[in-house]
């Protein structure tokens, strides 16, 4: 009886965008091979998986029909390393040929005869297909360990981060990098929630590549991602890497926080938009302020009355917004003052920058003692004088010790030292105080509100807070300097407010000087 044959392709991926033509390839020598010698195929098997182990669905179908067959069939492939490159798979085959199952097997770049030499070499080209694999793994594996050492990304570049196919790493991209930055700068100030964050970074255009908003999966993995304090993670282990970071550490560190005060949060029902809601309590009774709807269209701010009898009233929430911002003016800079704020901060920067030698050299000294305990650390576990887990906890240590002295030495020849820094970012918030204080955005009123504001209560429908150190300093300087102007200015008496940029200079290097002292502490 003519032998009958299973024709058998593969390609080791299942990406449908890579090894295409090898499937089609595969099929058209094949087909044109049996008909040139004349082989009768009764059916056709096509796979896309790698053999490199065990557990092919479509392979083990065919082996099951090939046992289930009363009469002997044929196998017809390419080469003998697309039927197996495991030993499980190759010993199948080898053992249906001497159980009489397999009657032939046919490749139009390998011959095969049934006998004890014919097995043999059959035997021979698996262990080779078998080889192949093991080794392009270890190959693989060598590869990345040589990458990591170099503090080269091994990977597909995280989000905020492009792939270099000249340095053989990944660099920042310009534009969403910048986003990144963002978007974990306002997760670490409790702006959003994962899902809320996914809707921000959908608006800047950050979305999955079917359109819609990353998943909250996606955002956790990413607010989670070391990659972006300039570091690799891999099998555990970390290890420096060789590009810029994203986020600064204090920025990973709040957010990480942030997540685990998350992870298991309260239940509530569904909220209403009360902006306000939270930020003060009742000046009579110590209850916190709530809000509610009236007539459908108006909100008002009332106390919650928790702890018994009070007597305060309601409070509109157009004319709770309008008293906010009188008293976010008390503290709002004007461009003027800002600019001139800044420039003088610039100043002090350059001063500084001219007596930081002997910090910076400190900083390097640490340095390199991080790094020659990281030396010995390595050279101890070679060795065999500990053992690796104790190799693998010490060695992260000293990496993240490393790359925070790093970090610091990068934000010291930036900033100048730890006071400038927030100096310059404390005017800017004095500044943006005076934009709010024109702004309907409720919320960001309310979050700058929280910053600034401290024993923030609600009395006869009057709100009242104190301000925070530094900010409390701007009202005192205000009126100070208000007090001087007032005999030059007693003719323009409306304006003098809403004009403070000559007026009131004078006591604006007063108040850059009283500045600086809270700051340095």
């Amino acid at each position: 009886m003519k032998t009958k044959y299973f024709l058998y392709a593969r390609k080791s991926t299942e990406d449908e965008e890579r090894q295409v033509m090898s499937i089609e390839a595969q099929l058209a020598e094949l087909t044109e091979y049996a008909k040139r010698e004349g082989l009768e195929v009764i059916e056709q098997f096509v796979e896309s998986k790698s053999a490199k182990k065990p557990g092919r669905e479509i392979f083990n179908a065919m082996i099951e029909k090939i046992h289930s067959s009363k009469n002997p069939v044929g196998i017809l492939a390419w080469h003998p390393d697309r039927l197996a490159r495991n030993s499980v798979d190759g010993g199948q085959i080898i053992y249906l040929i001497d159980q009489g199952k397999i009657a032939s097997l046919r490749f139009p770049t390998f011959w095969f005869e049934p006998t004890p030499q014919g097995l043999f070499m059959l035997q021979v080209a698996f262990g080779q297909s078998k080889y192949y694999s093991d080794n392009l793994s270890e190959n693989v594996k060598r590869g990345i360990r040589q990458k990591l050492r170099r503090g080269e990304y091994p990977g597909k570049a995280p989000l905020g981060y492009v792939n270099n196919p000249k340095t053989r790493n990944i660099e920042p991209d310009p534009t969403k990098s910048k986003i990144v930055a963002k978007a974990f700068e306002e997760f670490a100030q409790g702006k959003h929630t994962l899902k809320s964050l996914g809707e921000r970074l959908s608006f800047w255009g950050v979305v999955s590549k079917n359109g819609t908003p990353l998943a909250k999966a996606t955002i956790q993995r990413m607010l989670t991602n070391p990659t972006y304090l300039g570091l690799i993670v891999h099998n555990g282990e970390t290890y420096e890497g060789k590009f810029p970071a994203i986020v600064s550490r204090a920025t990973f560190s709040a957010v990480q926080k942030m997540l685990k005060t998350r992870a298991r949060p309260r239940k509530t029902r569904k909220g209403h938009n009360f902006p306000f809601v939270g930020l003060f309590r009742c000046g009579e009774c110590g209850g916190m302020i709530t809000a509610q709807w009236a007539k459908g269209k108006y909100r008002y701010y009332r106390c919650t009355k928790k702890f018994g009898k009070c007597t305060q009233g309601y409070l509109r929430e157009d004319l709770l917004v309008a008293q906010l911002k009188e008293r976010l003016k008390k503290v709002a800079l004007c461009e003027d003052w800002a600019q001139k704020m800044l420039e003088k901060v610039d100043e002090w920067e350059k001063e500084q920058a001219q007596s930081s030698q002997s910090f910076a050299q400190n900083l390097e000294e640490k340095i390199k003692k991080t790094e020659q305990k990281l030396d010995r650390l390595v050279n101890a576990f070679l060795d065999g004088t500990i053992e690796k887990e104790i190799y693998l906890t010490k060695k992260d240590e000293l990496i993240k010790t490393k790359t925070a002295l790093l970090e610091k030495k990068g934000d010291f020849g930036r900033k100048g030292n730890n006071w400038i820094e927030p100096l310059r970012e404390w005017i800017k918030d004095a500044h943006h105080a005076e934009k709010l204080a024109l702004s309907q955005d409720f919320y960001e009123i309310k979050i700058f509100a929280e910053k600034v504001g401290t024993n923030r209560r609600m009395l006869n429908r009057k709100i009242l807070f104190d301000f925070r150190p530094p900010y409390d300093l701007v009202p005192k300087y205000k009126e100070k300097c208000e007090r001087s102007a007032a005999p030059a200015a007693r003719s323009e008496q409306s304006n003098s407010l809403q004009k403070p940029k000559s007026q009131l200079w004078s006591g604006c290097q007063e108040l850059n000087l009283g500045l600086t002292h809270p700051m340095r502490k």
